[in-house]
């Protein structure tokens, strides 16, 4: 792990991003913002599953308007997600929004984009300036890779709010191919101390998409670049949070919620270990700390290999070890597997 890029910070609602404030993690509502009920329904989901800044779409006034009804029956910051319309961006944040998410390039008017930019500076609201491949404006210079072509718009985006006096700002770089978001995102970090959210966008479904989201932003977390994350993924936004989560913890750069440890068995296993595995998983869904557990499929690899675990089971032939920090406990009998280690969760 490298040592973390410098950025500067600036707060978004309760919610301080960059300047060395623990990385967020944050989703997007993928139900309709006009609809009140439902959107702030999946918000308080996605706030009990810990995340942590909230976006909604805003295609129109209509949807601007309900910003003020779900703001009040919220606890997390809300981001208005704008294109192209100035208007929608003013009406966001006369309802409240927290900040905005929006491509300066795609308003055009300046005149337009001033008022934005007064409005967002008069009630200290940030602008996320977000620049995604797939929607770049044709003309790419000759020369100049997709990743440069990215960079090069951002710079003039941001160039162009801090003309008006604007500095209020954070920026996402990103593009469905890793290496091209990997490529922007390391070209602009050297270039500006603004704070940095990071993603692989439109990744897809939870079983590639989290492994390629989890390669990129990884990569990035790595290198010590990044502020703020959302894994975007086409699945109920509470597996985009669960997945941030995973991707910090397993760079201990966050810890939140369980760890299961779990070994993958093989011929040695004597246990049905990949159901208790489910079950387990399935009990600390319901657990908030931070603790670290481990369901081993034979002694082989039982405490020692998980010996930094809180709690484990290490599974035999009609009986298991029960450890703790690599310490064996006690024995139990197979059919009291799964209530010994949930006995182990609960003493946690």
């Amino acid at each position: 792990m490298r040592r973390r890029r410098i950025s500067r910070a600036i707060r978004i609602g309760s919610v301080t991003v960059g300047g060395g404030a623990p990385v967020s993690v944050q989703s997007m509502t993928k139900t309709d913002t006009r609809d009140v009920k439902s959107t702030v329904d999946q918000i308080r989901e996605l706030e009990d599953c810990g995340c942590e800044i909230i976006r909604v779409a805003v295609p129109d006034q209509e949807a601007a308007s309900a910003i003020k009804s779900i703001r009040k029956k919220i606890a997390i910051p809300l981001v208005a997600d704008i294109h192209f319309d100035y208007r929608l961006a003013l009406a966001s944040i006369k309802a409240g929004a927290d900040a905005l998410r929006l491509n300066p390039g795609n308003i055009r008017d300046k005149d337009h984009i001033r008022q934005v930019v007064l409005a967002a500076k008069e009630h200290q609201i940030p602008i996320r300036i977000g620049v995604n491949f797939g929607s770049l404006p044709p003309g790419r210079p000759k020369g100049l890779t997709p990743a440069q072509y990215m960079v090069r718009l951002a710079m003039e985006q941001v160039g162009l709010l801090e003309d008006m006096g604007f500095d209020l700002i954070k920026i996402a770089l990103k593009a469905f191919d890793v290496p091209t978001t990997v490529q922007a995102y390391r070209s602009i970090a050297k270039k500006l101390d603004y704070p940095l959210h990071l993603g692989i966008t439109e990744a897809g479904l939870p079983r590639t998409g989290v492994i390629r989201s989890a390669v990129g932003i990884g990569i990035m977390l790595s290198e010590g670049i990044g502020d703020t994350i959302r894994v975007s993924l086409s699945s109920h936004p509470r597996e985009e949070v669960f997945a941030g989560y995973e991707i910090l913890k397993s760079l201990n750069l966050r810890q939140h919620g369980p760890v299961l440890v779990s070994c993958p068995t093989c011929g040695r296993a004597e246990a049905d270990t990949l159901s208790l595995a489910q079950a387990v998983n399935d009990y600390l869904q319901k657990v908030n700390k931070p603790v670290k557990i481990a369901v081993m499929g034979c002694m082989v690899n039982g405490p020692g290999e998980a010996r930094d675990a809180d709690a484990g089971i290490a599974c035999g032939k009609g009986r298991g070890a029960i450890f703790r920090k690599g310490k064996t406990v006690r024995t139990v009998d197979e059919a009291d597997f799964l209530s010994a280690i949930i006995a182990e969760i609960d003493r946690l």
